[in-house]
């Protein structure tokens, strides 16, 4: 099992504005949440999607965020 897939995991992009693009891994039984948004502080974070994955294709949908849409693993933001 992907580690995305056991525990909370985020991807972070920072934006020219000095806010960030963010997506959140959040595991729930057997498939996982997908949280994709925006914050800039002190705003509310903006969600801009949200989706549920099958464990099974977290690993695949991880590659695609960090490889070519370059996000990088990180700290939570809030």
């Amino acid at each position: 099992m992907d580690l995305c897939v056991r525990s909370h995991v985020w991807l972070l992009r920072p934006c020219s504005d000095g806010g960030t693009d963010y997506v959140c891994f959040r595991p729930q039984d057997d498939r996982v949440e997908v949280v994709e948004g925006y914050h800039l502080p002190p705003q509310m974070p903006l969600i801009k999607r949200r989706q549920w994955l099958e464990s099974a294709d977290v690993p695949r949908c991880r590659h695609q965020l960090e490889n070519v849409q370059g996000f990088k693993h990180g700290h939570p933001l809030f």
